[in-house]
């Protein structure tokens, strides 16, 4: 079969579909208007998915004046702005049903709060670490927040762009970015 023949160039299908006339729009919701609505317009509250079909000229007119929470009191309109933060959906507040006199207690501080310990109890740190919050001049109960804060303090003391270009402390510079590193190495900041 030659697909370059003229045969091919001379075959003609004709559609077998009927051809759709365009919908028609229906005619404008303003009294006395015979102009298409061809622009919609919701109805309003509680007709939510519901419009009219006005022309261009009654469909700008009616938003112009379209107000949403109108006939509704400030109480209501406070009360729907709050509602639409969390899309409408109910929310209900955490620990609304505690028992009376039933005291909640989180031995292992999974819950944010802290498991009990005892006072003279201290955290087993390696050496490298022990080194570091010496550096630092931290004790060996010092949490992250505090290792970072106590970071960030040092850094801004001795850095040379806070000593006006002095490098007189640039080697106890060293030393505390030395030993934040091995405490971020053993996960303590």
């Amino acid at each position: 079969m030659n697909l370059n023949s003229r045969l091919f160039d001379s075959i003609r299908v004709k559609s077998k579909t009927p051809e759709v006339a365009p919908p028609q729009a229906p005619p404008c919701a303003h009294a006395g208007c015979a102009k298409p609505g061809d622009f919609r317009a919701p109805m309003g509250r509680n007709h939510e998915g519901m419009f009219f079909c006005f022309c261009a000229v009654h469909v700008k007119e009616y938003n112009a004046s379209y107000n949403y929470f109108d006939g509704m009191s400030d109480a209501e309109v406070a009360k729907y702005q709050k509602e639409a933060i969390v899309g409408h959906r109910p929310t209900w507040a955490m620990g609304v049903k505690k028992q009376a006199g039933a005291a909640f207690v989180d031995p292992m501080g999974m819950f944010g709060g802290r498991a009990p310990t005892r006072e003279a109890e201290k955290p087993r740190r390696s050496y490298a670490a022990q080194r570091g919050l010496k550096t630092l001049g931290l004790d060996e109960r010092a949490d992250k927040a505090t290792i970072r804060a106590r970071y960030k303090e040092l850094v801004k003391q001795f850095h040379p762009d806070a000593n006006g270009g002095d490098r007189a402390h640039e080697d106890r510079l060293r030393e505390i970015i030395r030993a934040y590193k091995e405490l971020k190495t053993a996960g303590l900041a």
